[in-house]
């Protein structure tokens, strides 16, 4: 066999020199790479596992929040029992603080002897030694009727219809109508269904069962709408009384009105407090209570409608901030913890976010001044 002309196996060498180098830096950037994903893949896969525990402790606090939203008590949990408690009820011996008792009525209205038996359990005699007073304060259940006989007359002049009222009625409806509701008891069922929140047969049974007055829900039900609107020009004077004032706090809250939802809107100043219920919780709302150019001071929750009250100072209200501080350092790593406790400590002088005895007389609790 005879070798080609062009042979040169020194050449060939250099080449496959070279070929062999150009493999080896494939080969360790190869492995390098190998070795970088193979760290990426570890990192991965402890950030899966990271990301797989605040996923499950996430959804243990969901559980546990919506299962404190459904508990009656859940507002004002303390969220963790005290390690050592101390027993319920007061003190015995000087540390059970000032004695007081109930004050002993001007009038007595009835008096009642009560006297001993004439014999002990034993057999023996008794003799009287001496009498203590009791005091008892007991509610009459007395129903009464009152007949209004009202004069009728005609103005001589006009030919006018002219027809006498009593300050305690509570209707001028006569004939078929001519039996009403006096205004205790509608001012008693008012008491009962708005401020209490008894249901309008609630109302009834308990004037039935209380007093012996009978009326239908319905009666109780139009009652209640005749007083709201008797009380209806208050209610203007207290909004404008509200929208005068230099400081107010406002608030929203969800609200049911045949099943269907609305939002009960409240504002406080110092001198008035007044409601509404209305169907939205957007700054038009907001402006029907106080005017959208109230230039005052709002204290509220940090809801963006209240800042569309361009004219007026704001103020977030103090325990909102501090609960989003708590919130915030629960879930937040030790060093993003650091601001949000710095700002409840501003708030909470002892750092803890719980009001305690400690806590008493040091102002802790409070918002700062100014």
């Amino acid at each position: 066999m005879a070798w080609p002309k062009t042979f040169n196996p020194a050449g060939i060498i250099d080449k496959l020199k070279q070929k062999i180098t150009s493999l080896q830096r494939q080969w360790r950037s190869t492995r390098l790479e190998n070795e970088r994903l193979r760290k990426e893949n570890e990192q991965l896969r402890r950030e899966q596992e990271r990301l797989r525990q605040e996923n499950e402790r996430l959804k243990r606090q969901l559980e546990e929040a919506q299962r404190a939203n459904k508990r009656q008590a859940a507002p004002f949990s303390r969220r963790q029992r005290k390690a050592n408690p101390k027993p319920p009820g007061r003190k015995s011996g000087t540390a059970y603080g000032q004695h007081y008792r109930k004050a002993l009525p001007q009038q007595v209205d009835e008096v009642i002897a009560v006297p001993v038996p004439s014999r002990c359990s034993c057999g023996g005699a008794v003799e009287v030694e001496k009498v203590e007073p009791q005091y008892q304060h007991e509610v009459v259940r007395k129903t009464i009727w009152r007949r209004f006989d009202i004069a009728i007359g005609c103005c001589q002049r006009c030919g006018r219809r002219i027809q006498g009222r009593d300050p305690r009625q509570t209707s001028d409806a006569l004939g078929a109508a001519a039996v009403q509701v006096g205004p205790e008891a509608l001012g008693l069922a008012v008491k009962m269904n708005k401020d209490l929140g008894m249901p309008h047969e609630d109302v009834a049974a308990v004037l039935q069962d209380g007093f012996g007055l009978r009326v239908h829900r319905s009666t109780v039900c139009r009652a209640v709408e005749r007083v709201a609107r008797r009380g209806e020009a208050t209610w203007h004077a207290l909004r404008d009384a509200a929208r005068r004032s230099r400081v107010n706090a406002i608030d929203e809250t969800g609200w049911k009105v045949e099943a269907q939802l609305r939002w009960l809107w409240v504002v406080v100043s110092e001198q008035v407090t007044f409601c509404d219920i209305l169907p939205g919780r957007g700054f038009p709302q907001a402006a029907a209570l106080l005017g959208a150019d109230y230039a005052g001071w709002l204290t509220h929750d940090g809801w963006a409608a209240y800042y569309k009250f361009l004219r007026a100072g704001h103020q977030s209200c103090i325990a909102h901030l501090l609960r989003r501080c708590r919130d915030m350092a629960e879930v937040a790593s030790p060093a993003a913890a650091r601001f949000p406790l710095q700002v409840q400590a501003v708030g909470w002088p002892c750092g803890t976010g719980i009001r305690t005895e400690s806590c008493r007389g040091t102002g802790c609790g409070r918002p700062p001044d100014g």
